[in-house]
């Protein structure tokens, strides 16, 4: 999923849960108030929305295959504030390696290839990142 409105652990979290689960592993990226030695106050996050819906489906859908999971993804775009969820991800699986496993893959693959920017804003103005050489 992918939207502006405030996240949650309890959605994603129900969404891949079940009785022939064994164990469930949430992430959750939160907006800190730091990063690179300057102060955070909010970011924004922005996506090319077609595209990012289409490579979070083909990223949870591989993670699935390869670590017999199941997983959801939620990511926010808009403004947030420090604190705020920016993503969710949670897997489940018979067994607590998988999930992990699963867990990791998604949003490692996630941060490397979904097209969603983040421009964080500080005190001293504001900063796109991943944006240079």
């Amino acid at each position: 999923e992918l939207g502006d409105a405030p996240l949650s652990l309890d959605p994603a979290a129900s969404q891949v849960m079940g009785p022939h689960q064994g164990g469930l592993c949430v992430f959750a990226g939160m907006v800190r108030d730091h990063a690179m030695g300057r102060a955070v106050v909010s970011i924004e996050y922005s996506a090319y929305d077609a595209m990012a819906r289409g490579v979070m489906e083909r990223i949870v859908m591989t993670s699935e295959e390869q670590h017999s999971a199941t997983v959801a993804c939620h990511h926010r775009v808009g403004h947030l504030r420090v604190g705020d969820l920016a993503v969710v991800i949670a897997a489940a699986a018979p067994h607590r390696e998988a999930c992990f496993a699963a867990c990791r893959q998604v949003i490692e693959e996630l941060k490397k290839d979904v097209p969603i920017w983040k421009k964080e804003f500080g005190e001293d103005g504001a900063v796109w990142v991943g944006m240079g050489p």
